[in-house]
């Protein structure tokens, strides 16, 4: 279960900014990612550390200068953590080296 993000209270104030990003991302190809999964890109990557005196126009400005390409990566990484790789069939296994 993932805890709460010091931004976490903003999320709601610059919900405009990440519909925005949400719209390039469609703009360039990439309709599928969800404003869930955006945020947690930056609550996770970009935010990691996290300033005791960030003000909401820093906030707008980091949404607003995410990369296709870095939230990609991310995104990929993220989704090796959580695959189930059973290698017990020799047949699997010799499919996946070809």
């Amino acid at each position: 279960m993932k805890t709460s993000h010091k931004y976490d209270s903003f999320r709601y104030q610059v919900q405009p900014a990440i519909a925005s990003k949400l719209e390039e991302f469609f703009l360039l190809g990439y309709g599928h990612v969800k404003e869930q999964e955006l945020w947690d890109f930056l609550t996770t990557k970009k935010w990691r550390k996290t300033a005791q005196d960030k003000r909401i126009a820093e906030i707008v400005d980091d949404i607003l200068s995410v990369k296709v390409g870095d939230y990609f990566s991310f995104a990929t990484i993220e989704a090796f953590k959580e695959a189930q790789f059973a290698f017990d069939d020799e047949d699997e296994r010799r499919e996946l080296l070809k």
